[in-house]
């Protein structure tokens, strides 16, 4: 039993060490539904390409845990990425202090609540993800985020069990992407297919593709 608990201490010891020789991502989660799945296929083929180089933590929102489960991806989760924390408070984990030391490349949040969305438009850092961001602006990290509610009008997202949710965008929830998308440093991405384009602005075209 002791040989085998030394074994696991000096292989985890290995992995953190070959961890701390990639270059970092943080992937933030929050409670939208909307694209989630396709997001998190994407982010595991992406995880994939760049698993040589690149270390994607995933960081999820107390209500970004809630939808995860209700869409039963956190095993997905789990099965595919070393890291993953979910929020305690707004500096725990510790993530707004680490992208102040410069421990990430960039912070993405995909998918992106109207909620998250408003808070970090109007400076309220007072949840993970937000103070996060927040923090990302101030340390100069650049900020990638796909809102779930970018284009006034009608929207068609899916359910769990596949059925359509028909839900209505309203100005006020673009106005604050709008000014999120003016602000230096932030990025917005529209669709999911954008996802690799910033990796492959941040570290070049993997060798596998």
């Amino acid at each position: 039993m002791g040989k085998n608990i030394e074994n696991y201490i000096q292989n985890a010891n290995i992995l953190d060490i070959m961890s701390d020789r990639k270059a970092r991502v943080a992937w933030g989660i929050t409670g939208s539904g909307d694209r989630l799945p396709e997001i998190v296929d994407m982010m595991k083929e992406v995880q994939n390409r760049y698993r040589e180089t690149v270390d994607i933590r995933v960081y999820i929102s107390r209500a970004g845990d809630q939808v995860i489960k209700y869409y039963k991806l956190f095993n997905d989760l789990e099965a595919n990425f070393d890291k993953i924390w979910v929020e305690a408070n707004a500096n725990a984990p510790f993530l707004a202090g680490q992208l102040q030391l410069g421990k990430f490349e960039f912070l993405l949040i995909a998918p992106a609540t109207s909620n998250t969305v408003a808070k970090i438009s109007l400076r309220l850092a007072d949840t993970l993800l937000t103070n996060a961001a927040i923090m990302a602006q101030k340390a100069y990290v650049p900020l990638y985020i796909m809102p779930s509610d970018y284009e006034e009008g009608i929207t068609v997202t899916k359910l769990p069990d596949g059925r359509d949710l028909r839900l209505r965008i309203r100005r006020e929830d673009v106005e604050h992407v709008e000014r999120l998308e003016a602000m230096e440093g932030t990025f917005i991405l529209r669709r999911v297919d954008e996802i690799p384009a910033v990796f492959e602005k941040h570290f070049g075209r993997p060798k596998s593709v």
